[in-house]
């Protein structure tokens, strides 16, 4: 390795330097809404150990080897938006983030691109809060990933960064459903769904994004270089 290459490596992991505006930086811009919108409609089955609130009551019944392992297996559907728009941030820095989750939110306002569909009318679903919510959390994680990324960095902007989009998201979900009179329970369920235990796995998947994004966005700059 060259001194060159490697003075620019350590400028770059150091300093944060900022990708510059390039035909291929607006490709990678363009590949990234593609992402999301893959993300979007990916689902990925989660299995891991869990001890449900009934642990020792289960244990004292008489149940079988199969009954006995599938009640400590917790089974997830999840959908890894988050963790890409977080990747997105961390490839391609706060600018050129906002930018992809800005086409992506115009392109959704046209076309069924959106995980419930698409179209204007789609401002006033329940979800679209959550995805408005992916703006303000590039602005603030794009901000922090500038310098040194060490994991106390990444794991605060992974914790703030998703609690903002989930909160925000509420909000919009409970302004929409003030203007439709929807039942509380609907709400509720609602809010249960999109924010209760997919909050904790948006964060260790972000965290993980991120890491990756950081990596991926080393050798991007080295080439662009």
């Amino acid at each position: 390795m060259s001194k060159r290459v490697e003075k620019q490596i350590n400028s770059f992991k150091y300093k944060g330097e900022p990708i510059k505006v390039t035909l291929g930086t607006l490709i990678l811009t363009c590949l990234c809404v593609l992402l999301i919108i893959v993300a979007t409609f990916t689902q990925v089955t989660l299995k891991h150990p869990y001890f449900p609130l009934n642990t020792f009551s289960f244990l004292a019944q008489d149940v079988s080897d199969y009954e006995l392992i599938h009640h400590f297996i917790k089974s997830y559907k999840y959908i890894p938006q988050i963790p890409v728009v977080f990747f997105i941030v961390a490839l391609l820095g706060r600018k050129f983030g906002i930018l992809s989750v800005v086409m992506y939110i115009a392109l959704g306002l046209f076309f069924p691109i959106f995980a419930l569909g698409g179209g204007l009318s789609y401002m006033f679903e329940n979800g679209f809060g959550y995805i408005l919510a992916f703006i303000p959390a590039i602005f603030f994680a794009g901000t922090l990933l500038k310098g040194k990324t060490d994991f106390l960095r990444v794991f605060l902007i992974s914790v703030i960064g998703v609690l903002t989009i989930h909160v925000l998201g509420i909000l919009y979900m409970l302004f929409v459903a003030t203007l439709r009179n929807a039942p509380m329970d609907l709400v509720v369920s609602w809010i249960t769904s999109q924010s209760g235990v997919q909050i904790l796995y948006d964060i260790f998947f972000s965290i993980i994004g991120i890491f990756l994004g950081r990596q991926a966005r080393k050798l991007l700059w080295i080439v662009m270089c």
